[in-house]
């Protein structure tokens, strides 16, 4: 699904990834660790098209991001704080966004707020959301649109004990649909229940890679 060749990202000078080379396969949860500063978010960005790298490319479901298309087909992203209008209800967000590419129903996106926890008819602004239930937004807009490729930069972020253990399920469940998903976590125990894989990374090099083949 996702293949990194010889990547490589300076930015002012100063060297935010190095030499990344890596192949992700598909239907698997992919899992990245390492500390605020590593490279993760970074190398997301550069998966997503949303930075291009200074050397490498990177391919998405065999088309080159940058060459071949701009941005990776089928994909939903949660990358860092997701952003919403804050003086609109979830559903009001949610139903702006889909009407852009105008691939689902206005029932699609109540079934897809529901599964992640949250009510469609609350009229609460989303300025007035916890942080865990705008991760359940970000989430619920990530995958409304049935997408092949999920990347989650810290998807678990604001959530409680419940609000967890319901985001993993869900992760599995669509692992078990046959998505690919590559996720971003400081909690080693939610990349140990959920990844097949896992890659370290520190200071912008890739280090210790765990559960590919040979």
């Amino acid at each position: 699904m996702i293949e990194v060749q010889g990547l490589s990202l300076t930015i002012s000078k100063t060297e935010i990834l190095k030499h990344i080379d890596i192949r992700l396969e598909s239907g698997k949860i992919h899992g990245l660790i390492g500390r605020n500063g590593s490279g993760k978010t970074m190398l997301m960005k550069c998966i997503c098209g949303f930075v291009r790298p200074t050397a490498g490319s990177v391919t998405v479901a065999g088309k080159q991001i940058g060459k071949d298309c701009d941005f990776p087909e089928s994909v939903g992203l949660i990358i860092e704080t997701p952003g919403f209008i804050p003086y609109y209800s979830g559903y009001r967000n949610l139903k702006l966004l889909a009407d852009l590419n105008k691939r689902i129903s206005k029932d699609k996106i109540r079934s897809t707020m529901q599964t992640v926890g949250l009510d469609p008819d609350l009229k609460r602004h989303v300025r007035k959301y916890s942080l865990g239930m705008r991760q359940r937004l970000g989430l619920a807009q990530a995958i409304m649109e049935n997408p092949d490729l999920l990347i989650l930069d810290e998807p678990m972020n604001g959530l409680d004990k419940e609000g967890v253990a319901d985001m993993r399920k869900y992760l599995l469940d669509l692992k078990a649909q046959g998505k690919t998903i590559l996720i971003a976590s400081h909690s080693a125990e939610d990349i140990s229940v959920l990844c097949d894989t896992v890659c370290e990374m520190d200071k912008g090099v890739l280090m210790k890679q765990r559960g590919f083949p040979v």
